[in-house]
């Protein structure tokens, strides 16, 4: 009976009503509820049911696992020829395809919003990053709905859907713990995210969200944490899980790790492994490169090695403590990717060894741009300092050389380095003119579908190819409306057709890069170029009058070595159209090559836009610094009220973190007012000893230098009395870090002050804690 009872349930099962996918012309998503097909009669006696059934994918679709690398160079991982050891995407290759004519867009958030929704990053208005966003189409980073992302496609077509790590996608004045959340992971096709929001995080303190909600590690870095460790570990958590409850739905899983962007993080023991590597320098690890690139296949073999430019110095000019702290730096970045490479590879195997494992397709983006030359051409203990316009020096990073890539410091390494790390090309990261900053390594690898093994591919391919390149294996077709909303056409085409065919003719015969003024558009095996200035200089304009423009045929110049353009005048003039066309067609127009400039745009939204009053309540935390008071260079007031009694300590309010910020706390009887200016200058000014009871504290200071950087002086009051005052003569003029935040009553994430540590939560009670900016 049991058996006839199962075999019943089946049929009823079966009978049930399966949603089914329109027509093409009316391909819209979600897709329309299915007619009731069953039968209503008075009772359930004389009825027959006929339940909805969930969308299921089409049958065979693949399991999909983008991994993307940041700030990785096309010459620095050995998977393309460079000096750091790969072996788990090594690995991936020999079980697949390398693809040597990828292209990023020359930066982070433009590069992933054309990644995740195959249009061209202008048309998701990510023309550059969020806190540099202007307020036109193609520039204000508003996610709009008329480009949905290949996460929403594929949720709504049967999948479930993932995404870890580093997002930078939402716009800066929206990464708040109260939303609005429409353009989170979450918002926007996601069903879980376990990641950071900003362009990088402390990899030893990062400030972590699961979905929409805030949350910290559950360790600390004296007890091994690592983000990259606690991002793998928790996305092969979820996948077990989901192939657990759902063996046969398959999944999306988006994993961007913040590696290897500064700041430089590794466990020390990796670093070590790197020892004496790179005493040779820069310009023969270029050499050396080059050599292996050629070697491996991965160039042909009349590649040429780009000239380094003016700007960056030969090896052999520097002094010898120069080149101990700049092989130092190298070995650091090596540590990091090494250690990147060795748990993206437990991700990718634990992929394989779950219930359709064979039918995981692997798209594996070795960088989101080129190598970053954002730490100057010294290099630095403190990126947040260089990228707010300081400079660091030699001597100070060599009394810390051997703290590199510990929890002490924010750093990063020399211009060198990413120039060497773009290796043969020009130029690196912020350059989207030349294939230093938009060529990297692309592997996939899909057993169950792709049978080429350890082949290369040299179709020229773009980052917007992958969302259409998924849909083609999932035999999914791209919706017309999304949620109501008709859909901006694809820009990207697949790159299925040369999976199992190397020789295929290239599908991408025109595309366009621009970032920051920055300039090229390929068409037809020709590149017109127009370089707009070193991008480790963060302030200033160019302009656009008289640039010049460039020429190559990389069809027999793959480095873009040689410059045509006085040879085929003719030619250059019909790309500089093409691209005018391009720029016209994708909102690439108006071009502006500001960058700090533009972080402070008051035409920005803001929670805080026009306001000088801010009050907190106790419990308030996690927020970020486009939503904190802007108290930077400027006279303030902070004060508070709170129950004291003998004993208590802990912080009442704390924004920013190791990389630089402040700090307002109570420790051993005194209220003290802490200053980090970049973990370079660190002041502090404290009171006589606390009375109990409730008490009203305030610290006021006032800004008396006029010069860029320049700070005052800071008074403490306890009950209107005067308590305590100190001279702090440097204060940060824009930003103390990408993802720091300020919070009440506690010091979340890195600490602000070395005085104590973190989260130092105050022992007693905090009615509020209130700005006033003068």
């Amino acid at each position: 009976m049991k058996q006839i009872a199962f075999l019943l349930l089946l049929a009823l099962v079966a009978s049930c009503t399966q949603p089914q996918k329109p027509a093409e012309s009316e391909n819209t998503l979600p897709y329309p509820p299915p007619e009731f097909n069953g039968k209503i009669g008075t009772t359930f006696e004389d009825s027959e049911e006929d339940y909805p059934q969930p969308f299921k994918a089409p049958e065979g679709a693949p399991n999909v696992i983008v991994v993307l690398l940041d700030d990785v160079g096309f010459g620095q991982p050995e998977v393309t020829g460079g000096p750091i050891p790969t072996p788990a995407m090594d690995k991936l290759a020999s079980n697949g395809i390398t693809y040597t004519r990828f292209h990023t867009t020359g930066i982070c958030s433009p590069t992933r919003a054309a990644l995740l929704t195959g249009r061209n990053h202008h048309q998701s208005g990510f023309g550059t990053i969020s806190e540099l966003s202007t307020g036109y189409p193609g520039y204000n980073s508003i996610w709009g709905k008329d480009v949905a992302s290949i996460a929403e496609i594929l949720k709504q077509n049967g999948y479930s859907t993932a995404a870890w790590g580093k997002w930078h996608n939402t716009p800066d004045w929206e990464t708040n713990p109260i939303g609005p959340f429409e353009q989170w992971p979450t918002g926007l096709g996601f069903e879980y995210f376990y990641g950071f929001q900003g362009g990088e995080t402390n990899q030893y303190y990062p400030q972590l969200f699961k979905n929409t909600t805030p949350v910290e590690p559950e360790i600390t870095p004296e007890e091994g944490y690592h983000l990259t460790e606690d991002l793998t570990e928790d996305a092969i958590a979820w996948m077990s899980q989901q192939k657990s409850i759902n063996p046969d739905k398959p999944y999306f899983m988006y994993f961007a790790t913040g590696a290897a962007h500064a700041p430089l993080h590794a466990p020390k023991e990796w670093i070590d492994k790197f020892k004496g590597q790179f005493d040779e320098g820069w310009d023969a690890m270029r050499e050396h490169t080059l050599a292996r690139q050629k070697e491996m296949g991965i160039v042909p073999e009349n590649t040429e090695l780009t000239a380094r430019p003016d700007a960056i110095p030969a090896w052999e000019t520097l002094s010898a403590d120069e080149k101990k702290l700049y092989a130092r730096q190298m070995e650091v970045f090596a540590g990091f990717l090494s250690h990147t490479d060795y748990w993206t590879g437990k991700l990718i195997e634990s992929a394989r060894s779950l219930p359709g494992g064979e039918n995981t397709m692997v798209i594996y983006v070795i960088g989101d741009n080129g190598s970053s030359a954002e730490g100057t051409l010294t290099g630095t203990l403190n990126n947040m300092m260089t990228q707010n316009g300081f400079p660091d020096n030699v001597e100070r990073q060599l009394t810390e050389m051997e703290d590199l890539g510990g929890p002490e410091h924010e750093n990063h390494f020399a211009v060198p380095w990413a120039w060497a790390g773009c290796a043969p090309f020009q130029w690196m990261k912020r350059v989207p003119s030349h294939f230093g900053g938009t060529r990297n390594g692309l592997i996939i690898s899909w057993p169950a579908s792709i049978k080429a093994k350890g082949e290369k591919r040299t179709q020229f391919h773009h980052v917007i190819d992958i969302t259409p390149t998924i849909l083609e294996a999932a035999h999914i077709e791209m919706p017309t409306s999304v949620n109501g909303v008709e859909q901006t056409p694809l820009a990207g085409v697949p790159m299925n057709y040369s999976f199992d065919n190397a020789a295929a003719n290239d599908t991408r015969t025109v595309q366009y890069f621009e970032t920051g003024g920055h300039r090229a558009i390929y068409k037809d095996g020709w590149v017109a170029a127009s370089f707009h200035g070193i991008p480790w200089a963060l302030t200033g304009s160019y302009g656009f009058k008289d640039n010049k423009w460039e020429l190559y045929n990389i069809d027999e110049d793959f480095s873009e070595a040689n410059d045509l353009a006085e040879q085929y005048p003719e030619k250059l003039e019909e790309l500089k159209a093409a691209f005018d066309e391009e720029a016209k067609k994708y909102n690439v127009y108006p071009l502006d090559d500001r960058f700090a400039e533009r972080a402070s745009n008051p035409n920005r939204p803001s929670v805080t836009k026009g306001k000088t009053a801010f009050s907190y309540m106790a419990g308030t935390e996690r927020i970020p610094e486009g939503s904190a008071p802007p108290a930077y260079a400027r006279t303030h007031t902070i004060s508070a009220k709170i129950n004291y009694s003998k004993g208590d300590e802990g912080v009442i309010i704390a924004n920013g973190g190791t990389s630089a910020g402040y700090s307002l706390y109570i420790k051993e009887n005194k209220l003290i007012y802490y200053y980090n200016f970049f973990h370079m200058n660190h002041y502090q000014v404290a009171s006589s000893s606390l009375p109990e009871g409730e008490l009203d504290i305030q610290m006021k200071y006032t800004q008396e230098s006029t010069e860029y950087g320049g700070g005052g002086s800071a008074q403490l009051y306890v009950n209107g009395q005067k308590v305590g005052e100190g001279v702090i003569d440097k204060v940060v003029p824009a930003r103390y870090s990408a993802t720091e935040t300020m919070d009440i009553g506690k010091d979340l994430g890195s600490p602000v002050s070395t005085d104590y540590r973190a989260p130092f939560a105050y022992t007693g009670e905090i009615e509020y804690v209130k700005f006033k900016l003068d």
